[in-house]
């Protein structure tokens, strides 16, 4: 969906997101996963990932200067290409399990004052 090796998002709250301009569309995928593009230049936006409607993940480029951003966590490295290494502190097959989040939440909080 990035063509790129990386696909750099940032989780964040469903309560804390809101869409404060334009109607964002779902994209060419249509399961219970949903990935909202901007429905005119169709740039990837956000993700509502399935099973976890406490969370939302917008994509790091679109908030203010993502060239601070350094990836926590890194997710479906089962996938990823041999040589792509991002640095991330943990990594996961596929998505951390549900009950790793609260210690994930509360890791990165302590290393971000």
């Amino acid at each position: 969906m990035t063509s790129s090796a990386f696909s750099l998002s940032s989780l964040f709250p469903s309560a804390a997101f809101s869409i404060i301009s334009g109607e964002p569309v779902i994209g060419g995928l249509h399961g219970t996963t949903r990935h909202y593009f901007c429905g005119h230049c169709m740039s990837w936006l956000f993700t509502r990932p399935e099973g976890m409607d406490d969370f939302v993940n917008v994509r790091s480029t679109m908030l203010g200067d993502s060239r601070t951003y350094k990836p926590f966590i890194e997710t479906y490295t089962d996938e990823k290409l041999e040589w792509a290494i991002t640095g991330a502190q943990h990594s996961f097959c596929k998505f951390p399990p549900q009950e790793k989040f609260p210690e994930l939440l509360r890791e990165y909080a302590q290393g971000q004052g």
